[in-house]
Formats: structure tokens, sequence, C-alpha cells
């Protein structure tokens, strides 16, 4: 990729944060992180992550919790002749609220919201999903 005056603002390789050993292990169990981005990555942005879901997942791997901004969710099927059909299921919870999702979707998370657990009941198909957190960084306060 050309750098040019603008090049640092085009991420192409996945800079994840230090998260641990066993997490890593633990995600790439079910998931594909693809790339991460957020001021460490490139200075001035905000938090937005994206990984592919190819099997469920375990149950207690995403917590409820907070941020201290807004969150938006995405997860989309990846059949292009039927781009809203999720060919998989995911449990996703917003405060006491279960939600049973299986279309393609977007989903706002106002800031202080609590959310999760998010639980990837079945997968057909891989489910692309990403998250923006308008924050330099991914906090989640338990």
């Amino acid at each position: 990729m050309e750098k040019g005056k603008y090049g640092h603002l085009i991420v192409t390789e996945l800079k994840a944060p230090q998260f641990s050993d066993e997490y890593y292990r633990a995600y790439s169990r079910w998931a594909k992180r693809i790339l991460w981005m957020d001021g460490n990555v490139v200075p001035g942005a905000f938090q937005m992550n994206c990984s592919w879901y190819l099997r469920p997942n375990e149950p207690h791997f995403t917590e409820a919790h907070t941020h201290n901004s807004d969150e938006i969710i995405g997860f989309f099927g990846s059949d292009p002749d039927n781009p809203y059909e999720l060919y998989g299921e995911v449990e996703f919870w917003i405060d006491d609220e279960k939600h049973t999702i299986t279309k393609s979707c977007l989903i706002f998370i106002p800031r202080g919201l609590r959310h999760c657990p998010l639980i990837i009941r079945r997968v057909e198909r891989p489910i692309f999903h990403f998250n923006v957190v308008n924050e330099s960084q991914y906090v989640a306060i338990k």
C-alpha cells in the first residue's frame, strides 16, 4: 500500500490491543478477528473492531458491561443473495432484556446502558460482526 500523506490512516493489518494469551486462545476457538482500530493504532481514531463469527462461543465469554460513550454493534449474514438472513442465532442482552437475533442488524447502545452477555448460539454461515465505541480505546466497565 502506498504511504503518501494519508496512508497512515488506512489500516490493512490486525493491530489488536494486548489482551492475555488465554483471551486470544479462547476467542480463536469460535471467531477470527479481522481488524482493530483505536487511538493506539491511528492517533485520534475512535475504537472499532471487526470479526468473523465461525461457530458458537462459550456462554460467558462476553460478560455484561457498560461504556462511558455510545456504542454501535453490528451482525451481518454472509450471503450476498440474502443479506438480511443471519444464518445463525445470537443471544444479546440489553439491560435485563434478552434479544434473539436471526437477521442482519445494527444495535445502538447509549452510554451507560448495560449490555451483554453476547452468546453465539448457532452459526450456519460465517457472521460478520463489528462494534464501534466513540472513545479512543475500548473500555468495558463491569
